[in-house]
């Protein structure tokens, strides 16, 4: 190698050294206690080369430093600021909210419109007005109006249940049942389409909800890419939503308007809302056509199908490892099948304390949200992070992270956190501004779908337990540890019980 090659690297090299340096040097030099995790990936590492779950990774950042009310961290090379103060949650999540309004948004909605213009991934006035637009969708009375519907799922799944021999309900991947129940569910509630997956798996709208929704594998890998390397993604138009499965719902809800405008049809489904929104929309920076509304609708599938569907295995498992919570949560469901006469209203599974209770549980102790992201839009100064520290003003642009994950796993908030016990919860009302339950969220950016979730897992569990005892099989994992092969909770092996009819 000549002299001048060897020269040129070494000042590249010296260069990289320089600026590598001084990046991963940014919260010393601040006074910021920090966690450096793995040169150039932060501590996204340890999750991305199967060391540890990202949920076990959230809780060993939001652990390292309890001195702290927050402690900074890198993202890839990154820095962001990691929440550990309840106060502090509450100032940026809700009382400051304008200054922390926005994700950091990884998905450009001109490459792959259908998953980047959707409510979670939009920013700035596109995300007001479009929430604006979209949460009437969402109300109390609109999630009512599809109890029927959802009710008429849950029944069916009853029923093919009932269909299969002894030994198929002895073996249940429950992962694959309730995503066909939530694929129908969503498909009835969202779209006005009914379908039968549990019968009829190949059905094209369920394949492709699934290949959509997938967050495992390709998918997974897609998601580290656009958070390290959100312009190459961008320059190579790599998409979530491949053009076929984005070509097909359009398809399905342009022709669905179409029929309901010549015909008259008006139906209880987050379709109508969304075509009465577009109807009287003044909004500046939203224009609600077939690729919008599309976006909007399909936010559904990845909040209503497989976040939903994996809480449900959640739920399932937890009962049956538990049987004595199984049973008390059994023996209020026959009070309430007593009183009904078979037939409970809306009003009743939503009055049920210690189903509410199991729900509440499941969400703290197993965070599928594990951490909320905010992006700072103005300037905010932080008290110092420690005695003795000086403050710390946050920047416009740059991320900040509260760990759902680790403060519901405190013992300072929860005794005993390893523990499944919805008793913690009984006849507790938890609301959208605690913030010491982050699984939906907290402030104007909480989840907007959380009373439809709510719904479709309640009245799962309602029917289903009303009718079989869940219980453990070969492959049921106990205890409950996860899986270290993608972002999705679920135990080595996947989720699996047997199922047998109730005396």
């Amino acid at each position: 190698m000549d002299p001048w090659t060897t020269a040129l690297l070494l000042t590249a090299c010296g260069a990289l050294y320089y600026y590598l340096r001084k990046k991963l040097h940014f919260f010393k030099v601040m006074g910021v206690p920090y966690c450096s995790e793995w040169p150039m990936l932060g501590i996204t590492g340890s999750s991305m080369f199967g060391r540890k779950h990202f949920v076990e990774v959230i809780r060993d950042l939001y652990n390292s430093h309890p001195e702290a009310k927050y402690m900074g961290a890198f993202d890839f090379l990154r820095p962001l600021i990691v929440l550990r103060d309840p106060e502090l949650i509450k100032a940026i999540g809700i009382k400051n909210f304008d200054n922390f309004a926005d994700h950091n948004s990884y998905v450009d909605d001109t490459v792959d419109p259908l998953f980047g213009a959707n409510l979670f991934n939009i920013s700035g006035d596109k995300w007001k007005e479009t929430r604006n637009l979209i949460s009437p969708s969402f109300s109390s009375s609109k999630i009512k109006q599809m109890y029927q519907q959802v009710v008429e799922c849950a029944r069916n799944l009853n029923s093919y249940l009932a269909e299969q021999p002894k030994d198929a309900l002895s073996m249940i991947a429950t992962k694959d049942l309730f995503t066909k129940y939530t694929n129908d569910v969503v498909a009835t509630c969202a779209f006005g389409i009914k379908v039968d997956s549990l019968r009829n798996p190949n059905n094209e709208f369920y394949v492709l909800v699934r290949e959509a929704t997938n967050l495992e594998g390709l998918q997974s890998l897609k998601f580290f890419m656009a958070r390290a390397f959100p312009r190459v993604m961008k320059t190579l138009r790599i998409k979530f939503v491949n053009d076929h499965v984005a070509k097909f719902f359009e398809a399905i809800i342009a022709d669905a308007i179409d029929t309901r405008i010549a015909q008259g049809i008006r139906q209880s489904d987050i379709l109508q809302v969304i075509m009465d929104a577009r109807d009287k929309n003044t909004s500046k920076h939203v224009k609600l056509d077939i690729t919008n509304i599309t976006a909007q609708a399909f936010i559904f599938f990845f909040g209503g199908f497989d976040t939903s569907s994996t809480q449900m295995c959640i739920i399932a498992h937890e009962l049956t490892i538990n049987p004595d919570i199984q049973k008390r949560l059994q023996e209020e469901i026959d009070q309430v099948m007593g009183h009904s006469g078979g037939q409970p209203s809306y009003e009743d599974v939503n009055s049920m304390p210690y189903l509410d209770a199991v729900f509440n549980e499941s969400v703290r102790r197993h965070s599928q949200c594990s951490i909320l992201d905010r992006r700072c839009v103005k300037a905010f100064e932080f008290p110092p992070a420690v005695p003795g520290a000086a403050p710390f003003i946050v920047q416009p642009g740059m991320n900040v992270w509260i760990p759902a994950a680790g403060l519901h796993m405190d013992p300072k908030y929860y005794a005993n956190p390893e523990a499944f016990d919805p008793d913690r919860y009984f006849q507790k009302k938890v609301t959208m501004n605690d913030v010491t339950n982050l699984g939906f969220g907290i402030g104007p950016r909480a989840c907007i779908g959380v009373r439809f979730a709510l719904l479709e897992i309640k009245v799962l569990f309602f029917f289903l337990l009303a009718k079989y005892n869940l219980v453990p099989n070969s492959k049921t994992r106990v205890p409950f540890d996860y899986s270290r092969d993608g972002f999705v909770i679920k135990p080595p092996g996947g989720f699996w019980l047997a199922v047998e009819p109730r005396d």
